[in-house]
C-alpha cells in the first residue's frame, strides 16, 4: 500500500491539454482522442456532428469560441474519401483542437453554421474544391473558381491541366472558354549550370597572382 501511494505521489499531475482531451473523449459521437505536437485531435462520426460541436463551444471547460477553419483531406483510395477537418481554438483556456470526421463524394457532412455562422465560408469553400457536400448550408456554392467551372480542383484525380482554359478574346471582346490546348508535351528542364566544370574564370588569373609584373 505505501508503494503505490509513493508510486501515485511520483507520477505527473496532468497536463490541462491533458485533461481537456480526456473531456472531449468523453462526449457523444467522439471515436478516438489523441494529443500530437500539443494540440487535441478528436476523430468523431458525422451525424451527430452538430450537438457534439455545440458540447465544444457551451460546456464549461471546453469552451471553443471560434472554429478557425474548416478544409478538406482527400484519400481517393478509400471507401470515405474525404477528411473533413474542423481546427477550433478556445480563446478562454488558449487551447486548441481538430476534429475529423470522414465522408465520401455523395453523402453530406451536416453543416455547422449554426453553431458558427463563419463556418458558412469554409463550407463553401471545401464544396468548392472538393465536392464535400454540406446539409443545411444555405448558400453552398462555388467561392473561389468562376461560375460554370467544373469539377472540384483540389480532389487528387483532377488533372494538373484542369479541363477548360481562359482567354480574353479580341475579336469577341470577351472572356471565353476553350479545351486546354498544350501547345508542348511537359518536359524535364537540366537546371545545372554551364559553369559548374570550370575551375577559373576570365580574369581570375589577377586573382590568383598570375598576373604579369
Amino acid at each position: 500500500m505505501a508503494e503505490q501511494e509513493a508510486a501515485a505521489e511520483a507520477a505527473p499531475a496532468p497536463t490541462a491539454t491533458e485533461v481537456l482531451a480526456a473531456a472531449i473523449a468523453a462526449l457523444p459521437g467522439v471515436t478516438a482522442v489523441a494529443i500530437e505536437k500539443g494540440e487535441i485531435v478528436a476523430h468523431a462520426g458525422r451525424d451527430g456532428l452538430v450537438g457534439l460541436m455545440t458540447a465544444l463551444r457551451d460546456t464549461a471547460g471546453m469552451q471553443f469560441e471560434q472554429v478557425m477553419d474548416v478544409c478538406g483531406v482527400d484519400w481517393p483510395e478509400r471507401a470515405d474519401r474525404f477528411d473533413v477537418v474542423y481546427n477550433l481554438l478556445s480563446v478562454s483556456l488558449n487551447q486548441r483542437a481538430r476534429v475529423i470526421v470522414t465522408t465520401d463524394a455523395v453523402t453530406p457532412v451536416p453543416s455547422v453554421h449554426g453553431v458558427w455562422p463563419v463556418a458558412t465560408w469554409w463550407e463553401r469553400e471545401a464544396w468548392d474544391l472538393f465536392g464535400i457536400i454540406f446539409s443545411g448550408q444555405p448558400d453552398l456554392r462555388r467561392i473561389l473558381t468562376d461560375y460554370g467551372f467544373e469539377g472540384h480542383p483540389l480532389r487528387k484525380d483532377f488533372p494538373l491541366t484542369g479541363y477548360v482554359e481562359v482567354r480574353y478574346d479580341e475579336d469577341r471582346k470577351s472572356v471565353v472558354y476553350e479545351p486546354v490546348k498544350l501547345v508542348q508535351d511537359f518536359r524535364n528542364f537540366d537546371f545545372l549550370s554551364p559553369w559548374e566544370a570550370m575551375t577559373s574564370l576570365p580574369g581570375d588569373d589577377k586573382a590568383h597572382g598570375g598576373a604579369k609584373p
